[in-house]
């Protein structure tokens, strides 16, 4: 039982904190129906297309949850279930959500920009150089972290082509790839053909349940380095191409399986404690050290998507902010969207508590569970045994359901590279790559951007995921707390109120900065060999330092940048 007490004590939670806080921030902030948004009024057919608010909700849900609310709440539970439990509830309320809804409303009334725009009219065209310098190495570590995640996911031994009796990996290939082929055929019926959302939506979850039924007996075979290769050509692709052809609709009927993800693991909860088939095993609390660090800041930087994530500043600013109809729906998307992914988070950890003995037993060996199968394996004990066929079928949806949601995530990320690389080479007044000269025309050409980011992070993803997952959590988390401050600046320099922002910015700041210090001192440290009994410094202890480092002068000059506009706002109302 104690699982549904901790589910319904988050959906309740979540729900009261969607309906009271953030109505008072739309109303704090001026949310206006009437007023046309980016998406209406600069539509181009490529970027800026209105979307329905049903498909904007299903392609900024799968783009900020990807593989994040999964991974972290399931890798913090060390801690105990409640610092998990609190941090994913207070942090989504009062941090993630209001991040997100913050960004989101700061771009709609910025021609859809990204942050570094919104930072760029607050703070100065050097922050915002600054600020996109620093975006693009957390995209870095994005890409090439769920490149890894992806073609780990896909990689199968046999020899190339197709295979009947497919192993979990054919199986998850061989959907994902018609999952495309499905997008593509949506984004036309919708778009060029004028079929309605509500029966194209029908046919698209009938398509995807064949999809899945064919997959479970046929699969198709590529080696890891294949799909590295073949990954970042589609990234590469699906970046260019207008948002409506694959972005759109690929993240829509994704979001049918993220959503069908989370019903099954609800279920599973209220049947497990009722028919007795799994056990809720996770302590209450653990200690303030575990094997991931002390709970200050190991909890804040570990968890990331369940409570807060830069990452997410980035789609709500990039791609969100462009598709956005009307301003009514801010609110649910942008804060709604945060407070389902905490329900997610809340999810996981749940799941992993039905195996918890099995997975932290496994820690630290060749046999230790991922994130994403400690997630699909909780949720599939609920309903029966590991030889059973419902645990069978229940474990690869779900295990699929994950690696969709990394891939989405993926296409996102590196569209948004696209814009971000774009903005750094544009001076001001220019509002795309043709409007630049020399070689700043060069660089900020959709496809150089774009080719660069892809062939850096696909490098890096082909080595050791947990190298770069090591600096992933801190960057990203850093990236939240300048989004908060870059958003708390706007709204200062609006003359709205932005002291909501003031206790989260400062703690997300000083939470990352923090674990990035400690990671630069250790990695210093072990290169000296003053580490008994450690191995040699390899590339990724060298790349962590210098990475860490980097990100921790850039944030620094940031941080500085940012309690000068501060303290500037106040003189000025003084």
């Amino acid at each position: 039982m104690t699982a549904i007490l901790i589910i319904v004590a988050a959906i309740i939670l979540l729900v009261l904190g969607y309906v009271f806080y953030g109505s008072w921030l739309a109303k704090q902030w001026g949310i206006d129906p009437d007023r046309k948004t980016p998406a209406v009024e600069m539509e181009d057919g490529v970027d800026y297309v209105a979307a329905k608010p049903a498909v904007l909700m299903g392609h900024h849900f799968s783009s900020i949850a990807g593989a994040g609310p999964i991974n972290g709440p399931i890798q913090a539970s060390l801690f105990g279930w409640l610092p998990v439990f609190l941090w994913c509830v207070i942090g989504g309320i009062f941090f993630g959500g209001l991040q997100d809804f913050g960004s989101l409303f700061a771009s709609i009334r910025h021609g859809g920009k990204s942050v570094g725009e919104i930072i760029q009219d607050s703070m100065g065209d050097r922050a915002k150089k600054l600020f996109i310098i620093f975006a693009l190495l957390v995209l870095i570590l994005v890409i090439a972290s769920f490149v890894n995640v992806v073609a780990g996911t896909f990689a199968s031994a046999n020899p190339l082509g197709f295979t009947n009796g497919p192993t979990g990996n054919e199986t998850t290939a061989i959907i994902s790839l018609m999952f495309i082929v499905l997008a593509i055929i949506y984004g036309l019926i919708t778009n060029r053909l004028g079929v309605k959302t509500l029966p194209a939506s029908i046919c698209g979850v009938i398509c995807i349940v064949l999809m899945i039924a064919l997959g479970l007996n046929f699969g198709f075979a590529m080696s890891r380095t294949a799909w590295i290769v073949a990954i970042g050509v589609y990234i590469t692709v699906a970046s260019l191409v207008p948002v409506w052809i694959l972005l759109q609709p690929r993240d829509y009927l994704s979001s049918f399986l993220l959503y069908a993800m989370m019903a099954v693991a609800f279920i599973g909860i209220i049947f497990s404690a009722f028919a007795g088939t799994a056990t809720f095993e996770i302590p209450v609390f653990t200690g303030w050290k575990t094997g991931i660090g002390t709970l200050f800041p190991a909890l804040f930087i570990t968890v990331a998507c369940g409570a807060c994530s830069g990452f997410h500043s980035l789609i709500s600013t990039g791609t969100s902010s462009k598709q956005l109809a009307n301003e009514r729906d801010a609110k649910a998307i942008g804060y709604g969207s945060m407070l389902i992914e905490s329900a997610l988070g809340v999810m996981a950890l749940i799941a992993v508590g039905m195996i918890y003995t099995k997975y932290t037993s496994t820690l630290g060996t060749s046999d230790a569970l991922t994130p994403a199968a400690a997630f699909a394996s909780g949720i599939a004990t609920m309903f029966g045994t590991e030889t059973s066929t419902v645990y069978g079928v229940i474990y690869a949806l779900l295990t699929l359901a994950v690696s969709v949601f990394a891939l989405t995530s993926l296409d996102t990320g590196t569209r948004l590279s696209r814009f971000m690389f774009s903005e750094l080479f544009l001076k001001e007044g220019e509002a795309t790559y043709k409007d630049a000269t020399g070689i700043r025309k060069v660089l900020a050409y959709p496809l150089t951007g774009t080719a660069f980011m892809v062939i850096v992070g696909c490098i890096l993803g082909g080595l050791s995921l947990s190298q770069i997952w090591g600096l992933f959590g801190a960057a990203n988390q850093l990236l939240a707390g300048i989004a908060l401050m870059a958003v708390a600046a706007w709204l200062g320099n609006a003359g709205k109120n932005n002291k909501m922002f003031y206790i989260p910015m400062a703690f997300m700041l000083i939470a990352t900065i923090t674990s990035l210090v400690m990671t630069v001192i250790n990695k210093i440290k072990l290169i000296a060999g003053l580490v008994p009994d450690a191995a040699p410094a390899a590339w990724g202890d060298w790349f962590q330092m210098l990475f860490a480092a980097a990100m921790v002068i850039l944030a620094i000059i940031l941080v500085i940048e940012g309690i000068q506009t501060f303290v500037s706002q106040a003189k000025k109302k003084n």
